[in-house]
Parts: structure tokens; C-alpha cells; sequence
């Protein structure tokens, strides 16, 4: 089902507008949001980010456009297919048509995809995970990288280099050759008791769920989580490596060329994290 500026349309229907900004120039943005039962996970954090980032763009913000609106409009897209117990989401919002690299309106018009998730929860799939680094293209480290726009092109390569190769991921790599993030969310690396992502000025995606991680272990008495950059040699000494993204909580990585990761911090977290998103609806 797919929720056009209000309109619920079916997939067939084209819609299509070859003008489309989004489509010309990537002068979109766009959340992906995971649904249980009638209860939408991190809601608040989903629409603050998008509003921080459509002002970053420049996009002009609707003045109905409240949390509450955004929830609305998400569940009245739901509602055709109530019966599956949790749902995928992707609200996008784009510039209107007119203008070429500069736009002649900051108006928007938004599309809400949905589509049915099988596990209510977030779940570990301990099978075989392999990632290689991807390095054709580099991300930039400033703060257009930490947004989440349809600038999405070397995501889409690394993809495409990854499934020719057989390999489950990637992990993309800024101009500086530090380990950014993976093609579809954050990384984690863990040693000991220490676990350690990238920071944000190296480029990666300002992710949910990497948030709530640096969050829910700030104050731990036993592990410790730091902000630093990590280096492609690291990845031969960590004891794990994992990637987070809302959709499907943390994944486990069990091979990077000849290393073998366990799962231990993964297992220990994602109880965590689920118990988390519950209190968050």
C-alpha cells in the first residue's frame, strides 16, 4: 500500500511524475520505520530527525506537519493490512517540481510506503555473514552523509559489488579510509568489555538504533562505549562486529576475509533493545 500526500493508492497505480526532484536530482529524504502491532518503534525519533534534516535541506516544512500528522498518516497506510503483525515503512518527503540544480520552491509532498515484516521482534539470524570492504567509492565525512537522503549511489554499488562476490554486506569507507558503516546501517566493533562505533564526523548515518545503543550503555557499569574512528586493520583484532538498523535490530557479522567473529555482545544486547523499543510505544 502506498499513502501519496494523503491519497491511499495501490502499488499498480503509477503515479510516476518524471519531474519528480527526487528523481532528477536526489533532492529527497526518507525514513525507514519499523511497526508492531499498531505501535510505531521510536516514533519521536523518527520525526525529529526528519524535520532536523528537511531544515538542514532547506525544505519547507507544512504547518500540519506535526508528530502527531506523521503517526496518522503512517497508520492510516497501515490500516489496508492490519492482519500482519508488524510492518516496514518508508516515509519520504521531496522537494516539489520546478527548477533544475536550484529548485523554485522549498515545498514538499511526501510518499509513505508499507510493507509486512515476519517476526514481531527483533531476532538474531546467527547464520553465515560474511562482509568485505568496498572500496571503489568513498563517502564524504561531513554532515550530509549523517543524513538520510536518496543519495544513495554508492550504497547501491557496494550492493551490487557484494551480491557478484557473494558476500551478505559491505562496509563503506571514507576519503580518510576509516570504516564507516555498513551499506544498510551502523557498525559496532567489540573488544573485551569495550565497544566502539564510528563517529558521526567521519560520516556515517545519524541511525536510530545507533543512538539508542550509545544511550543504553552509557551508563553501564560493565561495558564501555566510545565514539572513535575505526581502521580497516582493527577489523582483523575485534572479537565482534555487528550492524544495527531499525528494521532488523542488530545482525551478528561471523567472517571478514579469514577472521571469525562470535556473537556473544550481539546476543546480550538485542533482549536489551527489544525491551527498549517496548517502552518506547
Amino acid at each position: 500500500m502506498v499513502n501519496f500526500n494523503g491519497e491511499l493508492v495501490g502499488n499498480e497505480q503509477g503515479f510516476f511524475n518524471h519531474q519528480n526532484r527526487g528523481f532528477k536530482y536526489g533532492d529527497a529524504l526518507f525514513e525507514t520505520i519499523r511497526e508492531v502491532n499498531g505501535h510505531i518503534y521510536f516514533l519521536e525519533e523518527h520525526y525529529l530527525r526528519l524535520m532536523a534534516s528537511m531544515r538542514i535541506l532547506r525544505m519547507e516544512i507544512p504547518m500540519n506537519f506535526t508528530m502527531e500528522f506523521f503517526e496518522e498518516e503512517i497508520h492510516k497506510t497501515i490500516s489496508p493490512n492490519e492482519t500482519s503483525p508488524a510492518h516496514r515503512i518508508r516515509f519520504a518527503v521531496y522537494r516539489n517540481d520546478g527548477g533544475l540544480y536550484t529548485p523554485q520552491t522549498n515545498d514538499i509532498s511526501y510518499v509513505i510506503e508499507v510493507s509486512s515484516l515476519d517476526a514481531p521482534f527483533y531476532v538474531l539470524n546467527e547464520a553465515v555473514y560474511e562482509v568485505e570492504l568496498f572500496k571503489d567509492f568513498y563517502l564524504n565525512p561531513d554532515m550530509l552523509s549523517n543524513l538520510k537522503t536518496n543519495n544513495k549511489i554508492i550504497h547501491v554499488v557496494a550492493g551490487i559489488y557484494a551480491k557478484e562476490n557473494d558476500y551478505q554486506n559491505c562496509l563503506l569507507l571514507n576519503k580518510d579510509k576509516s570504516v564507516v558503516e555498513a551499506i544498510n546501517g551502523n557498525i559496532f566493533v567489540v573488544t573485551g568489555n569495550l565497544v566502539k562505533t564510528p563517529p558521526l564526523k567521519d560520516g556515517c548515518l545519524d541511525g536510530i538504533i545507533r543512538k539508542k545503543i550509545l544511550t543504553m550503555l552509557k551508563d553501564d557499569e560493565v561495558l564501555e562505549i566510545v565514539e572513535e574512528s575505526i581502521s580497516p586493520f582493527e577489523l582483523q583484532k575485534v572479537d565482534e562486529l555487528f550492524i544495527t538498523n531499525v528494521i532488523q535490530g542488530i545482525v551478528p557479522v561471523t567472517n571478514y576475509r579469514k577472521k571469525e567473529y562470535t556473537s556473544a555482545m550481539a546476543k546480550r544486547l538485542v533482549g536489551r533493545l527489544n525491551a527498549l523499543a517496548r517502552l518506547a510505544v
